[in-house]
């Protein structure tokens, strides 16, 4: 055993400064090794040594990672990688009561009995090693030092409750990643740590947690190996975890352990669960709270006296007994597990005759699976490496190595695919760093270094825009901190806070983005309100003094302005004077939404005015010296209840009692009665009519559901279940499985008409021109001729095709008749026009005529013979 100097075992719970003790008393020494248990927590120590002694002074050493400069005085190192032939003056090994640990815990249980400083060592744990160090090393002076703050437990929290400066503590990836992209859409966003991520990834996930940029740590339990973050709060989302052998529950000293993380010096710090974690039982509180466990009382062990004179030796030299009580013999190590699987090769077993390829053999074993992968798989890839190491050239092939980096440095990716790269990155970075196992080892560290480096920048990036929202961030932290925030909206209506888009104002309506959480959702209603408001009021002036032009009633009953719907029609008692609603503007002062109101008010009032002025005329003229006398009055005022329209059937009786005097109080009203259907021909344009069924219907509660004819359009299917008023209010009647509109009907009627004056029997024929009238094939056209009630004859010595009875009513059956006219269908809304006798077409007048033929035209129409 080298010379040794004092050797001080300085245990305690964490926050209680060991770490930074080592590392000052090793930096008051010539020199110094410290061996650490991450390769994160060395590169933090390391980078610290080269701020405090330059980077000449400072030596770095993992499996992955070699920096010594020539004149290297201080060596941090993970335990495993200690240089073992150094004699430093100190010498200090961290988290010793990691030497139960059934995997590692050989490594460090070797270091703790056999490497010494020349003038001091230090063994850093938890006190609860002081009966394993009193009979393994018993000239160790002991040291107990106290938390420096208080730890608390203070129950469980939802993730969404968690206060600020929290860490969150998870047993594998796929939990980490979890709970960051809820803390995402929560809180805005969270840093990761895992003991799987590069330091350079790892360093700067931290920077973001200490700068402030994000408030919650997501991290495996790698965080309670000595990590130094500012946390004020821990919380476990989960109580177990497999360690690579089986699932079980945490101890009480490794809760304790990660719990302690919480509290930074003269802080304190609290820890407890999350809601979806079983709570922890009292007894387990107090242990973590009083920093008091059971002592450690056996640590792994396994001979590192290793004989290498044959591999049977070898073997023998691994499975060699415990020498001491209270050391327990490592069981299923993965380099042993691969060394019995390679000693199976016949080709391998040769390779091992000699010393130096036995001793080659075993450093291939003790590749630290970094993939993750089976047994199998890792020993596939140890055995290749050794056939190279063994080849006559004796170093991994450039060009392979060349295409194993080639295969993994890709910088495009998510998350996980980043992350896998980077571990097989760590594969060939490990075998860079190993002596004489590469032609040109300072070429194959810089380049593994250069692609971990990329690959490492790239998953930063990658962990931040998938679990950072840098925009809900800044709107928390400004809502936190109570900041004025900046916000402002563009000529587009893009409303931004702080830079960040935030909701767009459309019209009078601010329309938030809804990504992030409730307290982002709070800071935008906050800080993107005070900059909406002048714009929306500002906008509501425009409004009110907008020119009839620039406004427009949409088909849907919406006012449209600028572009944007800023109005809408709404029912009143009134239906030819509808309410209007705006729609937004809620933010704006309260006379200026009055003022807007109203324009869009008596805008709608002149659209119907506009458009409807015949039924509003018709409305006015309802009511008492208004004009109109007796039956024409009530005519009037069930037309304008109807929407301006109404088959002529329901009209019937009305209309046969109107004396002469009334059917011209009618016709200077603009009503006409039809052949068919009594109406405002004024009403039948298109855009007239499509504000007329938008009334009704929304007079009726069915603006949603209205019937909404093509413009331009004369005949289409009949839709089903609707009232026979609101079909008529579009213009449109119902003949069989058909609505035509009522001017077509009419023309039919006259185009009837004029076809039968040629047949003394009044018969006509269904022709081209009718049929073009409406645009229908003979047989729709046939429909609707039989839905208005004609009878279907055929002469029977006559080659005429198909003919049709002008009138409605047979009064008596030809002679040449071959088969009984067919009735109109009961059903039919005409069904009671088949009493009635289809008038003649009217006299023409001649041009020099005197009074007695307008007095024989107007006793006709005073015995309703006809259209007025």
């Amino acid at each position: 055993m080298p010379t040794q100097g004092e050797i001080t075992a300085v245990l305690g719970p964490t926050n209680t400064g060991k770490t930074h003790l080592a590392l000052t008393r090793m930096l008051g020494r010539s020199s110094g090794v410290m061996g650490l248990p991450l390769r994160l927590l060395a590169r933090e120590l390391y980078d610290r040594v080269v701020k405090a002694k330059g980077p000449g002074a400072a030596a770095l050493i993992t499996g992955e990672e070699k920096i010594v400069p020539k004149s290297a005085r201080y060596f941090l190192c993970t335990v495993e990688a200690m240089p073992l032939d150094l004699r430093p003056a100190f010498l200090a090994i961290d988290e010793i009561q990691l030497a139960a640990d059934p995997d590692r815990g050989h490594v460090f249980t070797d270091r703790l009995l056999h490497a010494r400083g020349s003038e001091e060592t230090m063994l850093l744990g938890a006190s609860t090693m002081a009966p394993m160090l009193s009979r393994l090393v018993p000239d160790a002076q002991r040291v107990e030092r106290e938390r420096f703050s208080t730890l608390t437990y203070s129950g469980p929290k939802k993730l969404g409750k968690l206060p600020r400066r929290s860490a969150i503590v998870a047993f594998s990836a796929e939990d980490v990643y979890a709970i960051a992209e809820l803390i995402r859409r929560q809180r805005g966003g969270a840093a990761v740590v895992m003991g799987a991520l590069s330091p350079r990834t790892r360093n700067a996930q931290v920077e973001l947690y200490q700068s402030g940029e994000v408030d919650y740590l997501i991290a495996t339990d790698a965080i309670g190996m000595g990590l130094n973050m500012d946390v004020d709060h821990v919380a476990f989302a989960a109580f177990s975890k497999f360690d690579g052998h089986r699932r079980r529950r945490l101890r009480p000293d490794e809760i304790g352990q990660i719990a302690g993380r919480a509290g930074r010096f003269r802080s304190d710090g609290t820890f407890g669960e999350t809601g979806d974690a079983r709570a922890l039982d009292a007894e387990t509180i107090q242990a973590v709270e009083n920093h008091e466990f059971a002592p450690v009382t056996k640590l792994t062990w396994r001979n590192s006296a290793l004989d290498f004179s044959s591999l049977e030796a070898l073997r023998n030299s691994l499975a060699r007994p415990c020498p001491a009580k209270g050391l327990e013999r490592v069981r299923g190590a993965l380099d042993e597990q691969v060394l019995e699987t390679l000693s199976a090769d016949g080709e391998v077993r040769g390779w091992t005759r000699t010393r130096g390829g036995l001793e080659t053999l075993w450093d291939v074993c003790r590749i630290p699976d970094f993939r993750k992968t089976t047994v199998d798989e890792h020993a596939r890839l140890s055995r290749q490496i050794y056939a190279y190491l063994m080849s006559r050239e004796g170093v991994l092939p450039d060009a392979w190595l060349d295409g194993q980096l080639a295969r993994v440095s890709g910088t495009a990716g998510d998350v996980a695919t980043l992350s896998q790269r980077l571990a097989h990155v760590r594969t060939w970075a490990y075998a860079a760093n190993r002596p004489g196992w590469t032609r040109d080892p300072a070429h194959w560290q810089a380049r593994t270094r250069e692609v971990e480096d990329a690959l490492s920048d790239a998953l930063h990036e990658a962990l931040m825009t998938r679990f950072i929202d840098r925009r809900t961030s800044a709107l928390v932290k400004g809502l936190r901190d109570k900041t004025d925030l900046a916000a402002g909206v563009d000529h587009r209506g893009e409303v931004t806070v702080e830079g960040h888009f935030v909701g767009r104002l459309k019209g009078l309506r601010f329309a938030p983005d809804h990504a992030g959480g409730p307290l982002a959702q709070r800071a935008v209603t906050g800080a993107a309100l005070k900059a909406v408001r002048p714009e929306i009021n500002r906008r509501l002036g425009e409004l009110a003094r907008a020119d009839a032009a620039d406004l427009e009633l949409d088909g849907d009953g919406y006012l449209v302005w600028q572009g944007e719907r800023t109005g809408k029609l709404a029912r009143s008692a009134d239906r030819l004077n509808p309410d209007v609603v705006l729609v937004g503007g809620e933010l704006g002062a309260a006379e200026a939404i009055a003022r807007a109101a109203q324009r869009l008010q008596r805008h709608v009032a002149g659209e119907v005015s506009r458009h409807l002025g015949a039924l509003v005329a018709l409305k006015n003229r309802t009511g008492a010296d208004s004009g109109l006398d007796g039956l024409a009055r009530g005519i009037a005022w069930r037309l304008v209840e109807a929407g301006g329209a109404m088959p002529r059937h329901e009209l019937a009786s009305d209309i046969a009692q109107l004396s002469a005097h009334e059917r011209r109080q009618l016709r200077s009203a603009g009503v006409r009665i039809g052949e068919h259907a009594v109406f405002l021909p004024a009403l039948l344009k298109p855009r007239a009519a499509g504000l007329n069924t938008l009334l009704h219907a929304l007079h009726a509660g069915e603006a949603e559901a209205r019937f909404r004819p093509a413009p331009g359009r004369v005949c289409l299917p009949a839709p089903q279940g609707r009232p026979a008023t609101e079909m008529a209010s579009a213009g449109y009647l119902v003949c069989g499985s058909l609505a035509v509109r009522i001017d077509m009907l009419e023309r039919l009627a006259d185009a009837v008409r004029e076809a039968r004056k040629p047949h003394p029997r009044g018969w006509f024929a269904l022709d081209d021109t009718m049929m073009a009238l409406l645009g229908l094939p003979m047989d729709g056209l046939e429909e609707i001729v039989r839905a208005l009630g004609y009878t279907r004859v055929k002469k029977a010595a006559d080659s005429t095709p198909d003919l049709w009875s002008a009138t409605r009513k047979a009064r008596s059956k030809p002679a040449d008749i071959t088969r009984p006219a067919t009735p109109p269908d009961a059903a039919s809304p005409f069904a009671r026009l088949a009493e009635l006798d289809l008038p003649r077409a009217p006299a023409r007048r001649p041009a020099n005529s005197g009074r007695k033929p307008r007095r024989r035209r107007n006793a006709r129409a005073a015995k309703g013979s006809g259209p007025t």
